[in-house]
């Protein structure tokens, strides 16, 4: 039985080492007969699209010409044609993976040291009079490991046309032209949206990619990988012979990630195949265009690894982008992200071409993030009719990816001394002085978390974000909802809870505008009239939950102080 090896990417280390692999040989294929000049394949990370890079190249590249026993057993060596196209063709892989600069001179600096690697790997061109003498010292100028202050005196020009040149050399010394493999093309630039040094990486990497893939005579075929599809404008804007795959598409739906069957024969492989439902559970649920049972292959084969059920794919990965996206975001995203969490669905437009400028301001550009990251799946799409986009109906992807919102959302309120579940039994026991000494406490501590530059719209972001965190440490004994239609308007949060003859609870916040000269006090109480006034839980009364078993609790809000009123629905409309 082949053994579990955790991480390895490379195609030729899993084959000599009879490591276990699913076999997706077949992409070679589909990707060849396609004859797509340049081909943009964009998968969540840990799908395996470094692995399938890796494959293209033992396949393509003369370097592992007659290299039959990577091959024999597997899909792609049934087809003779394919046998004989093994090893017959110039191959330049590289991975923009390990370019994460906090600024852009170290992100530069991390594209030259990729470029000597490329060129120091094909140091074989330097032998024989294939080259001329400058053109060898050319070859120097990026083939040579150099220290950072020589790197400031290689050009941006040089940089963008580094790739072109080799090419060039390759064609010369092969008489073929060159097959160009980028692996995670795009995170140098999530990177530089991050820090703020956007508008000079994609500069130099729409310069690069015009070089390499656009004018370029040298090129035989060109495939990138990455996480998102990022817009034409920024940097694929002189690309007009790119063919875009994301995970909506038809193309290449099966090559990254392990559909149910390949999971269930894995885990009967390995004895385990009685647990197939318990797997479903955990991580089934990606969707590549019509393919809706994918599993992520990381989740997987740590299974498969360990027999424990572990949040593995989420934990790879810091989700700093996502989380700050999410947590800085309009009240609006964070009620979608409410129904989310309660397993309900969201229904918007969909943008696969990711506009990182727009990412502060639009909620299509995070619903499109999140589902280019895997993080979100479709369960449908509305047709359109040609003149309004499809909406889409989209959900968590499954319980893995839920369990790591759910963390993600308590780190938002880390501070030790501030717990819901406290929060939670004070609430219960009507401690109005406890509520607000937590509430006073908290709003001191993360407030500020919560602040996007808009002063005025603090308080909206900051409770609807700590309505995010009720619902992950409540929502075992609560339906905890917020601005939904009860009564003669909107309420702010309702827990209603799932146990017969446990109390519910109406919240309403109010944040004292800078022209107010009302005391918090007034505020607190305004809040309280307004619940019963709009008579916000009304939908709860509907549903047969006594007024003795409903309170209100209004919170008031003036910068980072707070005050918090209560009083029971009974006593509101009294007994009659």
């Amino acid at each position: 039985m082949a053994k579990i090896s955790i991480g390895a990417q490379s195609f030729e280390e899993l084959r000599t080492k009879d490591l276990f692999y699913v076999d997706k040989t077949d992409f070679v294929k589909e990707w060849w007969e396609n004859e797509d000049v340049v081909t943009l394949i964009t998968r969540p990370r840990r799908f395996g699209k470094t692995l399938n890079l890796s494959l293209l190249e033992c396949f393509f590249s003369g370097r592992y010409e007659g290299r039959s026993d990577l091959f024999e057993g597997l899909s792609i060596w049934k087809d003779e044609k394919y046998r004989k196209l093994q090893g017959t063709c110039p191959v330049i892989r590289l991975s923009f993976a390990d370019i994460k600069g906090a600024d852009f001179e170290n992100t530069r600096d991390g594209m030259i040291s990729t470029l000597q690697d490329v060129y120091q790997k094909h140091a074989y061109l330097l032998e024989g009079d294939k080259l001329s003498a400058t053109e060898k010292r050319d070859f120097y100028t990026l083939g040579q490991y150099v220290e950072k202050d020589i790197k400031k005196e290689i050009t941006d020009d040089t940089i963008a046309r580094a790739l072109k040149k080799l090419m060039s050399y390759m064609v010369r010394y092969h008489d073929q032209k060159v097959i160009v493999l980028l692996d995670e093309y795009d995170t140098p630039l999530q990177e530089a949206y991050v820090y703020g040094y956007w508008e000079q990486l994609t500069a130099l990497v729409r310069s690069m990619f015009n070089s390499t893939f656009k004018t370029n005579e040298y090129l035989c075929r060109g495939l990138l990988t990455g996480i998102t599809r990022v817009s034409r404008e920024s940097i694929f804007s002189d690309l007009n012979n790119l063919e875009v795959v994301t995970t909506t598409s038809e193309k290449y739906r099966a090559a990254f990630g392990f559909t149910e069957q390949e999971v269930a024969e894995a885990l009967d492989q390995f004895g385990m195949g009685d647990t197939l439902d318990k797997v479903r559970f955990w991580y089934d649920g990606f969707c590549f265009g019509g393919c809706r049972d994918i599993y992520n292959p990381w989740s997987i084969t740590k299974y498969l690894d360990s027999g424990r059920f572990q949040p593995y794919w989420a934990n790879t990965s810091s989700n700093g982008l996502i989380g700050k996206l999410l947590r800085e975001s309009s009240s609006d995203v964070k009620i979608a992200m409410e129904d989310l969490l309660a397993d309900r669905f969201i229904e918007t437009t969909v943008d696969e071409e990711i506009i990182f400028d727009q990412l502060d301001g639009s909620t299509e550009a995070i619903w499109s993030l999140l589902l280019a990251s895997g993080y979100l799946k479709v369960e449908a799409v509305s047709e359109s009719d040609g003149t309004d986009e499809p909406v889409y109906r989209l959900s968590l992807t499954n319980f893995e990816v839920k369990r790591m919102f759910r963390k993600m959302i308590r780190g938002w309120f880390k501070n030790p001394s501030v717990r819901y579940n406290e929060f939670i039994r004070a609430m219960l026991a009507n401690d109005l002085a406890y509520m607000n000494d937590y509430m006073s406490e908290m709003v001191s501590t993360v407030f500020s978390y919560f602040d996007t530059g808009d002063a005025s719209s603090q308080p909206e972001r900051f409770y609807h974000g700590f309505v995010l965190g009720l619902i992950v440490d409540a929502q075992l004994d609560y339906l905890v909802t917020s601005n939904r239609e009860s009564g003669l308007g909107r309420y702010d949060v309702v827990l209603e809870p799932r146990k017969k003859d446990a109390n519910a609870y109406v919240l309403e916040f109010k944040a004292k505008s800078a022209s107010s000269k009302a005391a918090l006090s007034d505020l607190a109480r305004e809040a309280l009239r307004q619940i019963a006034d709009k008579q916000y839980d009304a939908a709860l009364i509907g549903r047969g939950i006594p007024k003795e078993k409903i309170y209100h609790y209004g919170f008031a809000f003036d910068g980072s102080k707070v005050l918090i009123a209560g009083e029971s629905c009974f006593r509101c409309y009294g007994q009659g």
